[in-house]
């Protein structure tokens, strides 16, 4: 996770794969939510292969500090709280 850059994501799914262990992507997101709370480690640059954010139903609120971090970078969500990955998905 930490070589994804600053203005891009991947989906938890990306990061499974580059870990070698493709399918697991619930494996990334367990690990995410096990990270201590004031780690350096970009967490809020992972996101679900649909462009959304999935924090929302771990914390509640956990949605919203995700997006204005994200923003924060540079990347747009769409009227309906998207990402477009096409645009702002990284590609190692």
């Amino acid at each position: 996770m930490r070589q994804i850059p600053l203005g891009y994501v991947a989906t938890y799914g990306d990061v499974a794969s580059l870990a070698q262990l493709p399918g697991h992507a619930r494996l990334v997101g367990y690990a995410l939510h096990a990270l201590p709370e004031y780690s350096d480690v970009p967490w809020q640059r992972v996101i679900n292969a649909q462009g959304k954010l999935s924090l929302g139903r771990a914390y509640p609120g956990g949605d919203l500090h995700q997006r204005h971090l994200l923003e924060a970078e540079g990347i747009v969500f769409d009227a309906n709280g998207n990402i477009d990955l096409k645009r702002f998905r990284w590609q190692p």
